[in-house]
């Protein structure tokens, strides 16, 4: 299953659940970004240079667990949440050799697997024949309001300006990227988040794939 759309739409909290839900294998995508970012920044390599971040991205030895990422054999789960690295991956996920190298790594974790992949271009670039795909989004405002909540929950004072020109500028670098866009799949089927609740999204995503099993298709 691939689950895309922009920062904020409630990607990774329903693409958790739903593999609970469903026994799947989770794919966070954007944490594999996110790890490679912060490896740049403690090297304190600059993420724009093309060739040094594709040879990390390469040479990154990234394993997933439910709720954690290792990156190098370190658990770096709670230090790839920071903004400063967020924003380092927004920058980092723009270069094409970084994505080639993750996009690898990613079809390889797929091929083993019944997975519910989540990111920018699941549906469009790494997984096109997913047999259920779903564009999640949601209005600026209301992913802003989202990550201010799950910012200041964790005891973080965040600006909400800051946080809301960041947020933009994300989504105008995702959409205009030369190298896969973020953008909705012909066949994805486009969900709104803005006025439902985190359950009334995931029961809206398991109708759809409770549709496809009872299609007889296996679901990936």
């Amino acid at each position: 299953m691939a689950i895309d759309g922009p920062a904020g739409a409630g990607k990774s909290t329903i693409a958790k659940r739903l593999a609970g839900r469903l026994g799947f294998v989770y794919i966070d995508t954007g944490a594999m970004y996110r790890a490679v970012a912060l490896w740049a920044l403690r090297q304190g390599t600059d993420v724009g240079d093309m060739h040094r971040m594709e040879q990390l991205a390469l040479a990154a030895d990234i394993q997933l667990s439910p709720g954690g990422i290792e990156l190098n054999g370190e658990d770096v789960t709670e230090f790839i949440r920071t903004p400063e690295v967020a924003n380092g991956a927004s920058k980092v996920a723009v270069l094409p050799g970084v994505r080639r190298a993750m996009v690898a790594k990613q079809r390889s974790i797929g091929e083993k697997a019944s997975v519910v992949m989540e990111g920018r271009d699941i549906g469009t670039v790494v997984f096109p024949d997913a047999d259920v795909k779903i564009y999640l989004d949601a209005k600026l405002e209301e992913r802003v309001r989202r990550r201010l909540v799950e910012e200041q929950a964790k005891g973080n004072a965040i600006d909400k300006k800051a946080l809301t020109d960041q947020m933009r500028e994300r989504d105008r670098r995702d959409s205009t990227r030369a190298d896969a866009p973020l953008t909705q799949a012909p066949d994805a089927i486009y969900l709104d988040s803005t006025p439902f609740s985190i359950e009334e999204v995931e029961e809206a995503i398991l109708k759809i794939v409770r549709a496809r099993v009872t299609n007889g298709k296996e679901i990936r």
